[in-house]
């Protein structure tokens, strides 16, 4: 018998069938045949016997049938006997086995408890021994530090811990430098690479993803973050000296590099800012190439000074591009760049060549009280309506001829005259669009 099985029914015999029913048979079957008897005449008294006789036979039959029926009573009584211990040991299995497993899984919770309080534990120790070493005043210490902070991470895998790591790391670079200046410029630019390595994902075993980089007034030398994956980057007043690499870098957040200065070339071509991009006063003293980057937020390049070349062909500025007040050196290259929002150089410089060859200006192109001191060319640029370069003027006073293409209805009529400067002017009325 399964526990599927159906619980059989007991269908008791009514009391008054075995307290009240056989008697009055009993006394049926004499007072019949009494009755015969006295009634029946000569031969009819055997017939009468015959008949009481029959009718005891009845009785026996009768009483042969109570204790069938009984027997079948006492059988459905063991079948239920039966089936309850059959559920009673069922229901003490179900309960045992319950037991059991509640008991092995609190088992396994207090495994993984104590192995996960092991782990922090460790990993507490190991982070505050790295940092301890960060914090020595010997360079080889340090060295051991940093070593040991990025097998941390790199064993973890916890993203928490490796953006703990790398802030520490990155605190490490913001403070002034320490210490004897060779040893500790190899400690620094450790650092450095370890946060590069990490960061660029080139290896899916070491790639670190969704990092920031706070690197707010830090001195660099040599930064290489081509191609690397960020959230966000913060060097805002950094001081990077030597050759700045961030070819093909993406930045899926906030790029901030407010007030930062360049001393050697910056290489931004193929870089892409997926977030809001500031290069707010930074400073250029060499050439800052940002061909083919893409700028898919609001940029803004305001106050910023480029000593020699500015390359920025074929970029793609998705939000406002401001370049209010900007200062542009020896070589300025917008050419095959597209605006798609607000191009906004309001009261720029351009110390030398501007080309603005084949660019396109989707809502507006403000340039207002911009200075150009060189040549210029807006050959085949297109506008989505009439470019603005009111009070906008040209270098009059260069030796050699002066090479400018404007855009339709703007020239500079007072390039042959004694001053300095030449304002440029409208000469017929604009038209809706510059084809």
């Amino acid at each position: 018998m399964t526990a599927d099985e159906p619980r059989p029914t007991l269908r008791p015999i009514p009391r008054w069938v075995i307290s009240a029913g056989l008697p009055v048979m009993v006394l049926v079957a004499v007072a019949v045949t009494w009755l015969l008897l006295a009634f029946a005449l000569g031969g009819d008294q055997l017939d009468a016997i015959r008949t009481g006789g029959t009718l005891g036979v009845g009785l026996g039959g009768a009483v042969a049938l109570w204790l069938a029926v009984r027997k079948q009573r006492s059988t459905e009584l063991d079948l239920l006997q039966k089936y309850e211990a059959h559920q009673l040991a069922e229901r003490a299995a179900a309960h045992t086995e319950k037991v059991a497993a509640e008991n092995h899984a609190h088992q396994l919770r207090l495994a993984a408890d104590a192995h996960e309080d092991a782990t922090a534990r460790r990993i507490t120790e190991l982070y505050g021994k790295g940092v301890d070493q960060l914090g020595s005043d010997k360079a080889p210490v340090r060295l051991g530090g940093l070593y040991a902070l990025e097998r941390l991470g790199q064993d973890s895998e916890d993203p928490r811990l490796r953006q703990t790591i790398v802030n520490v790391i990155c605190a490490y670079l913001r403070m002034p430098p320490a210490g004897e200046p060779r040893q500790e410029s190899e400690v620094r630019l450790t650092a450095q690479r370890l946060l590069e390595h990490h960061t660029r994902p080139g290896s899916v075993s070491t790639f670190w993803p969704d990092i920031d980089l706070d690197l707010t007034g830090a001195e660099l030398a040599d930064v290489d973050l081509s191609q690397c994956r960020l959230r966000t980057i913060r060097l805002r007043s950094a001081d990077l000296n030597g050759p700045a690499s961030f070819q093909s870098a993406q930045f899926t957040g906030k790029a901030d590099f407010t007030a930062a200065e360049f001393d050697r070339p910056a290489r931004f071509d193929g870089a892409r800012f997926e977030g809001p991009a500031t290069f707010g006063y930074a400073s250029f003293a060499d050439d800052a190439e940002f061909e083919d980057a893409v700028f898919a937020g609001e940029t803004s390049f305001s106050a910023a000074e480029f000593e020699r070349g500015a390359i920025f062909r074929r970029a793609e500025f998705g939000g406002i591009g401001s370049f209010v007040s900007t200062r542009f050196g020896d070589y300025t290259t917008f050419n095959r760049v597209a605006f798609a929002q607000l191009a906004e150089f309001e009261a720029a410089s351009f110390a030398g060549y501007a080309g603005f060859r084949r660019t396109h200006f989707a809502v507006h192109a403000n340039f207002t009280r911009a200075e150009f001191g060189g040549d210029v060319v807006f050959d085949e640029a297109t506008f989505a309506g009439p470019p603005d370069l009111g009070r906008a003027k040209v270098r009059a006073d260069r030796e050699g001829p002066v090479s400018c293409s404007w855009p339709l209805s703007w020239a500079a009529p007072g390039l042959d005259a004694a001053g300095p400067w030449a304002r440029l002017i409208q000469e017929t009325p604009a038209p809706d669009a510059h084809p």
